[in-house]
C-alpha cells in the first residue's frame, strides 16, 4: 500500500477551498496538462456526499477511467473520495481543511492505494508512488490555491458552502 500526505497552505478561508476542492470543474481546470475529464455521474458543478465521478484521463499514454464516489463529507473540514472502479485495487483520498491561524487555510490531502497487480503494477510501484502521483496532487493543490488566493471563479466552487 502506498500512502503520501502532502499539505498546501492557501490564503483563503476554509469554506472556499473547501468548495473548490469538490468542483467538478475546478478538478478538470487543475488536470488540463493529461486531459482529465468528467465523463458520468456528476460532470460539472460541485460533488457531495454520495455523488459520483467518472474520470477520463490519458496518463503514461495511455487512457484511463476511474469513477469514485463521494463516501464522507463534513461540510467544510473534511471529506473523503474512494474509487468504485478503475486502475487501482483500492483508492482513498481523504481532504482536510484546517484554519492556519491568519485567515487561511491548511489543506492536507492523505492518499492510499495499492499498484495494480502484474508487471504494470511493479512499473508502478518504482514510479507512481514516489513521483508522478505526488506531482500531479501537487499540480492539483497549486491550481486550487490560485484560484481559491484570486478570490474563486464562477463554477469554481467557490460561491458554494
Amino acid at each position: 500500500m502506498t500512502r503520501f500526505e502532502p499539505g498546501t497552505r492557501i490564503a483563503a478561508p476554509v469554506p472556499l477551498v473547501f468548495g473548490l476542492s469538490l468542483d467538478v470543474d475546478a478538478h478538470t481546470a487543475s488536470m488540463a496538462r493529461s486531459g482529465e475529464r468528467a465523463v458520468a455521474g456528476v460532470t460539472t458543478g460541485t460533488v457531495a456526499l454520495g455523488d459520483t465521478v467518472t474520470w477520463r484521463a490519458r496518463h503514461f499514454g495511455v487512457v484511463w477511467r476511474m469513477a469514485s464516489r463521494i463516501t464522507a463529507y463534513d461540510h467544510p473540514t473534511h471529506c473523503v473520495d474512494e474509487q468504485t472502479a478503475g486502475p487501482f485495487h483500492h483508492w482513498w483520498h481523504a481532504h482536510h481543511f484546517t484554519p492556519d491561524g491568519r485567515g487561511g487555510t491548511l489543506m492536507r490531502d492523505e492518499i492510499d492505494f495499492p499498484a495494480p497487480p502484474g508487471p504494470l503494477g511493479r512499473l508502478a510501484e518504482r514510479t507512481v508512488p514516489d513521483r508522478y502521483m505526488p506531482r500531479l496532487i501537487r499540480e492539483r493543490n497549486e491550481h486550487l490555491r490560485r484560484v481559491a488566493e484570486a478570490g474563486g471563479a464562477p463554477g469554481s466552487g467557490a460561491d458554494r458552502g
